[in-house]
């Protein structure tokens, strides 16, 4: 049996529920020995780490978003580029990792820059597919902004591609969303485009 007598209640308490149990088995399962002394802890710590990976669950837009809406006369485009995001994907429980680039055109309505990051990280925080997470991030901008128009581009390594299957692992995927004047004016999608162009995956 799992013991726990080496672990704190403080860091009970910031373990998934019923998941160090379910490690220990899944350590079995696999032909490895959860006794041996590089895996005692594991159990503990792959809970506390499902914790952080799948917070996103436990929050909600108006928990990211905080009290940073700010009224604004600005309609100039604003764009947030390279924020970096780490997820899992939901098919194979394998990370996936990139950046995601997010431009709006306020309509009397700003959000404070540190906010983007705390969206992406709202929404990549939780078992996902990368599609899925560009379309919550500009629903989101267009929930809290109602902005004349949203764009998010989202480039990702997928370890599920890299690690196992097809085994690309120069492979990447890019999704987008494109909300009111992104979607309807060809000349804004391109400025927002050729604005972050060159951080598309050239690395």
């Amino acid at each position: 049996m799992l013991t726990t007598s080496t672990i704190s209640a403080a860091d009970e308490r910031q373990e998934v529920p019923g998941l160090s149990a379910l490690t220990y088995d899944w350590l079995t399962a696999i032909g490895e020995n959860p006794e041996r002394e590089g895996l005692l802890k594991t159990p503990h710590r792959v809970a506390k780490a499902w914790s952080f990976l799948t917070a996103g669950y436990h929050q909600t837009l108006a928990d990211a978003a905080g009290d940073a809406v700010f009224e604004a006369e600005g309609s100039e485009m604003v764009i947030v580029k390279d924020i970096e995001f780490y997820s899992m994907c939901e098919h194979h429980m394998l990370p996936f990792y990139g950046r995601a680039h997010i431009a709006y055109i306020p309509d009397g309505k700003i959000l404070g820059l540190s906010k983007f990051a705390r969206i992406v990280d709202l929404y990549a925080r939780r078992l996902q597919v990368q599609e899925r997470i560009t379309t919550q991030i500009a629903d989101a901008v267009e929930e809290l902004l109602s902005p004349r128009g949203v764009a998010v581009l989202m480039e990702g390594v997928h370890l599920c591609m890299a690690m196992r299957g097809v085994q690309k692992q120069n492979s990447s995927t890019t999704t987008s969303a494109m909300r009111g004047v992104f979607k309807e004016d060809a000349r804004t999608r391109a400025e927002f485009m050729s604005a972050v162009q060159n951080t598309l995956r050239s690395r």
